[in-house]
């Protein structure tokens, strides 16, 4: 099942992969913009266009349109993320270019009606409003807040309430006549049919959309250096939420044929302090201390900055015992080595769940169609295990100690909890 790369002549750049073992086609159109494209008056603006994107063509309406993929059996749906937008579809082989050819009217001519533009408007502030609410969303929004700043990274795809309630139709065209157009969309393809009736089906359902003449907006974005602060939001909850943010590195540094250590390095540390019932942080915080109602890490690869994270829920009593054990954890991985059995545990842990994370044909296409988007190529899945497996417990040391220094610290809790644990100014 090796993946096939080409560029149709009006500038799509096409994925494909064909693996007979099922009777499904499943297909992942990457469009490069989401949240981080969005002005700041305009934030929300990628997600309300991804909510209204099925709901009308210039030929079709929301019902004829959910009756057509419905009848088969498909799928189809759009959504958006930081960096990317995504349109996705999944039918059986049989239906594939009728679901295809309703795709490409969707994505091309949207029809982007005026009430399920105003509806989608108010289920989206009743969403940021209800965040607004979650002790655990609560803390990681200030915390992107904090590291971000004035990055659209710092806030949630859903946008702002504030932002959101300024949308309207006028926008969503804009910025979908800015950014959707071939030129600017991979389309990953995995699926039982031949390599060449694939590629003659996407050219019969998109050869006729040509770029226009203007070029792709440059987003410029602010350079992000480390100001570490602390943020605390008083709440009258049953536990405490506490984070820990470290600026990290994203993959798209590679070179060449290369994968760069420190992001090969991250994603193993962060296997080994924060992922399953076996890591560092549940065995040491958990089981042995019992600080935590749950704890781990997360490093998202972004297209810009990212961040390591690790957090905590706890007994709001525990609060400054919690801040000072996640510190612990992290920051002992500057001055010690990893053990030969932790390192190749650690590595053994990561490289079977990325094998476990392509086995259905909606995991590769979003894999494979994320790397291309991302500008690192379909070679980066094989390169990225051989990476993993060549890290050393000196060059996870040497990454540690770059980029766990001072952490941001964002808490969310009882406040006689919260000012007891860090007493200092909140920046």
């Amino acid at each position: 099942m090796s993946p096939h790369r080409v560029v149709l002549q009006n500038g799509m750049t096409v994925i494909l992969v064909e693996n007979p073992t099922a009777d499904i086609m499943t297909a992942r159109f990457f469009i490069k913009t989401g949240t981080r494209c969005e002005p700041p008056h305009l934030f929300g603006l990628s997600h309300l266009l991804a909510s209204v994107m099925t709901k009308g063509t210039a030929s079709l309406s929301s019902m004829e349109i959910a009756e057509q993929v419905e009848s088969v059996g498909a799928s189809v749906g759009a959504e958006t993320t930081n960096d990317y937008f995504l349109f996705s579809l999944k039918t059986v082989s049989a239906d594939f270019e009728e679901i295809l050819n309703l795709s490409a009217e969707l994505l091309r001519s949207p029809a982007l009606p005026e009430a399920e533009v105003e509806l989608e408007k108010r289920l989206t502030l009743q969403a940021i409003r209800a965040q607004n609410e979650q002790p655990f969303a609560i803390a990681f929004s200030q915390l992107r807040e904090a590291m971000y700043r004035d990055h659209p990274y710092a806030v949630s795809t859903l946008g702002l309430e504030s932002t959101v309630a300024g949308l309207t139709r006028l926008d969503l065209e804009n910025f979908h006549r800015t950014y959707f157009r071939p030129d600017n969309l991979v389309i990953s393809l995995v699926g039982c049919w031949p390599i060449d009736r694939a590629i003659a089906a996407l050219e019969s359902a998109f050869s006729d959309w040509q770029a226009p003449p203007l070029p792709i907006p440059q987003v410029d974005l602010p350079r992000l250096t480390p100001r570490p602060t602390i943020r605390k939001t008083p709440q009258d909850t049953q536990q405490s939420i506490v984070m820990l943010g470290y600026l990290a590195p994203s993959a798209c540094l590679k070179q060449g044929d290369r994968v760069p250590p420190e992001y090969a390095a991250l994603k193993l540390i962060n296997t080994y302090l924060g992922n399953g019932l076996s890591s560092r942080l549940f065995v040491e915080l958990r089981e042995k201390r019992g600080l935590a109602y749950d704890v781990s890490a997360f490093y998202p690869t972004r297209l810009d900055n990212s961040q390591f994270v690790v957090y905590m829920g706890t007994a709001p009593q525990n609060t400054a015992i919690a801040i000072e054990g996640l510190r612990v954890e992290v920051e002992r991985l500057t001055a010690l080595y990893l053990h030969n059995d932790e390192l190749q545990t650690a590595k053994n842990k990561l490289l079977g769940q990325y094998a476990l994370g392509k086995q259905t044909n909606s995991q590769i296409a979003q894999i494979l169609g994320w790397y291309e988007t991302l500008g690192l190529g379909i070679e980066f899945d094989e390169m990225f295990p051989e990476a993993v497996a060549q890290v050393t417990a000196e060059e996870a040391r040497r990454v540690a100690s770059r980029y766990f220094t001072e952490p941001y610290i964002s808490l969310v809790g009882p406040a006689a909890a919260l000012n007891s644990a860090l007493p200092s100014p909140v920046s």
